[in-house]
Formats: structure tokens, sequence, C-alpha cells
């Protein structure tokens, strides 16, 4: 009976890591050909369907600044210049999605109830703790309450984009594992 429950969360935890990767990748897909035109919707910005490139070198998000992190930590104070931490941001939103869909994968097992809204509760719940409080905690972005509620409309959408994904994916490779 422990060989099969081992094996039964091993494949879930297999699922979750290719629905995290899947997610991953259709997420950022979400923020950057959806996200712009959803976030000038939500602040009522008529001039919607239309791009504004920012002038410049991007300001390092979240990733960028846990890529520079991790490299200086392992390194022992080696930096990033900022092409490397374009580089390495999407290697750590790749690996942090997968961890997420490997937990999630190895939880929907034991507890089918965690895929409640096909992965959508999952998705807000991700949201929540990292994008609310983690993220914020650790210093990687600027607190909520610093930023206008509009402004989290787009990432809280690609959240629930990431957890429906990731639980099309999972169901789909638990079928075959």
């Amino acid at each position: 009976m422990g060989e099969r429950r081992s094996a039964h969360l091993a494949s879930g935890i297999v699922a979750g890591i290719a629905g995290g990767l899947v997610a991953s990748w259709i997420m950022n897909e979400f923020m950057e050909n959806v996200g712009p035109s959803l976030q000038k919707a939500v602040q009522g910005d008529d001039s919607a369907g239309e791009r504004q490139e920012p002038v410049g070198p991007k300001p390092d998000d979240a990733t960028m600044k846990t890529a520079e992190a991790v490299v200086s930590t392992v390194t022992g104070g080696r930096h990033l210049s900022h092409e490397q931490k374009e580089k390495g941001g999407p290697i750590v939103h790749y690996a942090f999605g997968a961890l997420m869909g490997a937990t999630y994968g190895a939880i929907a097992e034991g507890l089918p109830e965690t895929t409640f809204g096909f992965g959508t509760g999952f998705g807000a719940l991700l949201f929540a703790g990292a994008d609310l409080i983690a993220v914020p905690a650790l210093n990687l972005s600027g607190s909520p309450p610093d930023s206008p509620v509009s402004s989290l409309a787009t990432p809280f959408a690609a959240h629930l984009v990431y957890g429906t994904v990731t639980e099309a994916v999972r169901r789909l490779v638990r079928a075959i594992l």
C-alpha cells in the first residue's frame, strides 16, 4: 500500500511540474500580450489597445532581484549585469513555477479538493502568498498598500491563468502516468 501511495505521489509531482512549467510560459504570454490592455481597461484608460514601449532598460522585477540574490549568495558577492539579470529572471520564474506546480500536484494527490475551481483557487492563493506577502516581505517589490488596487488586477488575473493551466496540464499528464 505504501509503494502505491508513493507512486501516486511521484506521479502527482511530475504532473504538477509539467503543469507549472507550461503555466509559467502561458502566464508570461498573458502578462505580455493581454496584461497591458487589461490594466488599461481596469484603470479606465480608453487607449486600451495601444502599447507604449518603455524607454531605457526595464527596471529590475522580483525575479531579476531574486536571480541577483542567488548568484550573490552562491558566489560570495558576485553581482549580475542588467543583461544577466534579464536572463536570470525567467529562470527564477520557471523554477518557482515548477516548484509551485510540484507542490500543487503532490497536494492534489492526497486532497483532490485542492483542485476546486479548476486551479483558480490555487492561482489565487499563490497570488496572495507570493505577490502580496512573500515578495514585499523579501523587499523584492513595493508593499501592496503603496500601489493602487487596480494595479493588482493584471497580476491576479495572470495567477488565475497560471492555476487553470497548471490544473489542465496536471490532469492531462496524470491521465498518462
